[in-house]
Parts: structure tokens; sequence; C-alpha cells
């Protein structure tokens, strides 16, 4: 990518810090588990806590802070502490979270700290469907810790934090979305978001290990799918929705194309909305990238939020977006595509 003098570009008032670059599942989906990090003898990657709160205070007028990246957050031992300094500063704060490590006390810290929405990640109504995806996770274990987290809401009367499902819908579960409609409306959650596969990891410089993500995303795309099949599904369950009053996203299948003339910012507003930054503080264009070994742009942990946020290589991304050839991690996102 060519170097662009810095240009000053208004600070974000959304920030995404990914406290944990590790995970305790290997999902189907997910290339954390490809990750050098993630490799057996590795060391723990977690974000310092001084470092967070550096962050946090260099940022200045964050409006929204997410808290996780591609790591299962709950595995930082400061995690809620990290909330709670967010909180108390009145930012909004949200996490994801594969729900496999919430415990009656979690539970109980969740609704304390100040966190003000949990995306718990759901990608089956049935054990069977959601273990082929989620491997290493048990289905009957994540109910539980749903109940326990609805549970510690109840006993203290907060409607905080909100809870909402995260399902990523494939060919492999795409039957399941009526049935997880259902289970949303069973249990009291009111909100399901159903996303589709975020990214083909198609750019040439794509690192060799995550080569079986880009077979996998292949086979299981729903783009290749038959339309008439996926909208039956997506019909099924938007009349389960209805019928139970949940809130139900979900996604379009039809890729957009850009005009020449259509701004970057228009095309996606990420690089400059929002910041994505994982534990060691390497900063990313957007949470699609989700590891910074594919793309970043220096790291804010050490040389500082605004002289990254402003330097050369984030200008000239920005730039590129603009351009007939926008970055190679963009034009294969479902962002971008508008397929997400």
């Amino acid at each position: 990518m060519p170097q662009h003098a810095a240009t000053q570009v208004e600070p974000p008032r959304f920030v995404q810090i990914e406290p944990v670059g590790q995970c305790n599942l290997r999902c189907r989906m997910c290339p954390i588990s490809l990750r050098p990090e993630s490799q057996p003898g590795q060391p723990p990657a977690l974000m310092d806590m001084a470092v967070f709160t550096r962050l946090i205070e260099q940022f200045g007028g964050i409006e929204e802070l997410h808290l996780q990246g591609l790591g299962e957050p709950l595995m930082h031992p400061r995690f809620f502490e990290m909330v709670a300094h967010a909180a108390q500063r009145g930012i909004r704060v949200s996490t994801n979270t594969n729900m496999t490590l919430m415990t009656d006390a979690r539970a109980a810290e969740c609704v304390a700290s100040g966190l003000h929405t949990l995306h718990a990640s759901l990608d089956g109504a049935h054990a069977a469907s959601y273990e082929a995806i989620r491997l290493r996770a048990s289905f009957d274990k994540v109910m539980r810790n749903l109940r326990r987290l609805m549970a510690a809401r109840r006993a203290t009367g907060s409607m905080l934090p909100q809870v909402k499902l995260v399902a990523v819908v494939m060919r492999m579960n795409l039957d399941e979305l009526p049935a997880l409609v259902r289970l949303a409306g069973d249990e009291g959650v009111e909100n399901l978001s159903v996303q589709h596969l975020c990214h083909d990891f198609g750019e040439d410089s794509l690192p060799a290990q995550y080569q079986p993500m880009r077979a996998f995303i292949n086979g299981q795309t729903l783009l290749r799918d038959e339309r008439a099949r996926i909208d039956a599904v997506f019909d099924a369950a938007r009349a389960e929705a209805g019928r139970l009053g949940v809130a139900l996203r979900l996604p379009n299948l039809t890729p957009r194309r850009h005009a020449p003339d259509v701004p970057g910012r228009t095309r996606c507003d990420w690089p400059w909305r929002g910041a994505y930054i994982s534990y060691d503080g390497r900063a990313m264009p957007c949470c699609m990238v989700a590891t910074p070994d594919r793309i970043h742009f220096g790291n804010m942990a050490e040389e500082g939020v605004a002289a990254v946020w402003n330097n050369a290589g984030y200008a000239a991304f920005r730039e590129a977006l603009s351009s007939d050839t926008p970055p190679q991690v963009c034009s294969s996102c479902a962002v971008y595509s508008g397929t997400f």
C-alpha cells in the first residue's frame, strides 16, 4: 500500500478492544485457534490492565466500548474491572461471550459491573448442531449458564445487561433457525441476531495458517446455496419471531456492488467511526479483519492512540476504500459487500 501524508481524523466514539487473544473453544468459522498465540505452549494472551486504562484515557470521548475480539473475554481475570472502569466513565460497554465460562459469580458480576449488553453466541438450537460448530463446547452447559445470567438479572430486578443471542448461519445450521427463535422465546431473550459468515479470507496476502478457514467458508457460505431453500427457512424464522415477540435480524444475501463514485466512508465507515485494537495494542481497520497478522497500522499501546489513528498507513487505507481497487481485506468482507 503506498505511503500517504498523515491527515487528522476525528477521534472515534466507538472503540472495540480485545481483552484476550485466545479462546477455550475451537469454532469452525473462527480463525483464532490458528493464530500463533493459540498454539500449544504459548503464554496467556491477555491485555494488561494498565494498557487498557491508558488506551481508554487516550481515546477521550468514547461513547461505546465493545470488549471482545476473537478471544473469549471471560478468560481475562480482570474482565469485570475493565467493564466497571469504562462504565463508571459513562461509556456504554458491551461484550460477546460463548457462555461456557459463565458461573453464578460471573453472572452476578455481569449485573453489578455496569455491563450494558451481553451478546451470547449460540449457533444451534440442539446439542448435535451446536457442538458440531463450536468444538469442545457443551450445549447443555451453555443453556445452564444462560439461565444463570437471566436469573441473576431477575434477582436484582435489573434489565441490564441486555441479553441478546447471536448466531452465525451457514449451510450446516440453516435449518435450525426457526427452532433457535423458539429457544430465544422460551428463555426470555427478546433479541436474536443472525449473521452470515463474516469474511471469505480471500486476500492474496492471507497468512498460510488461515488457509483452512478459506476452505471451510467456501464450503459453508450461503451465497452459493439454493436461494429458495434459504428464503423458506428465513420466512419460517420470521413467522416464529412475530408469533413470539422476538426481535429477529437476518442477513442480506445479495452482494452489493459499489459504484466508482461512492466514497469510501459510505462503503464502510469503520476506519473513520471505530477503532479495533488487539490484546497487545495493535490497531486494525475493523473487527471483521479479526487478527492483526492479516493487517494492522501500528501499536497504539506503544506509539499512542492519536499517532496511530492519524498515521500514513491508516490514511492510505481510508483513501483506498474510495478507489476502484479497495483493500483486498475489504473487497472479500461481508460487511463491505452487504452480506453480513
